[in-house]
């Protein structure tokens, strides 16, 4: 079984409710969306093959038992779920950051979702299979990007007439900063009560210069 993976790196997690804990990262090759906003292009194609053994090999190496799987989008191979549970086995506590494309019905039960649900100006906010909700549990987290007002409204629309099952604290609002002032955004998030949890990409003020690695 071999997966092709972009880079493997230990560093601090800048977001998601585990947000500023050390933590590995497995980013794998490949994803069948193109955010406007990426920031990872540079996984889409490059990677290097890598059996299941040697990635364990790898992680190894860190004295860190929190994985995040990510991308690009992990479910894009076909055997990411099969490592999820070789991680999980090995008593890893295992998360998962995906666009929510992919069914997600037969993940391991131990793995931690975080599935992001694209809005409009992403171009692709017709792409999420919002059905996916159905197979949360407690830990399990939505991740909304937004870029301007129009995509606040969608993301509040789709909160408050969809996300009832999901604890508020796991509703994580994040803005693209080169377009929308996270002031705004407090501000939208405040007159209008919405449950949310606003985060940063913590790692991009800790190194804001650099792009891989962290």
């Amino acid at each position: 079984m071999k997966i092709k993976i972009n880079e493997i790196f230990y560093s601090i997690q800048g977001e998601s409710t585990f947000s500023g804990l050390p933590c590995i990262f497995i980013r794998l090759t490949g994803c069948n969306l193109r955010c406007s906003y990426c920031d990872t292009e540079y996984s889409y194609n490059e990677g290097t093959f890598y059996q299941e053994n040697q990635i364990i090999d790898e992680i190894s190496k860190f004295e860190c038992k929190l994985v995040l799987l990510t991308g690009g989008e992990p479910l894009y191979q076909d055997h990411t779920k099969n490592l999820i549970k070789t991680l999980a086995d090995l008593d890893y506590k295992v998360l998962l950051e995906t666009n929510g494309t992919y069914d997600l019905a037969n993940l391991d039960s131990r793995c931690i979702k975080i599935m992001d649900i694209k809005c409009p100006d992403s171009n692709v906010s017709d792409s999420t299979y919002i059905s996916n909700i159905r197979y949360f549990k407690g830990d399990d987290q939505i991740k909304f990007v937004l870029s301007s007002r129009k995509d606040y409204e969608f993301a509040k629309d789709i909160i408050l007439k969809k996300l009832n099952d999901i604890p508020y604290q796991n509703i994580i609002i994040s803005s693209v900063k080169e377009t929308l002032s996270l002031p705004d955004l407090a501000k939208w998030i405040l007159e209008d009560n919405l449950k949310v949890r606003l985060q940063i990409q913590i790692h991009k003020f800790i190194w804001p210069d650099v792009e891989r690695g962290v």
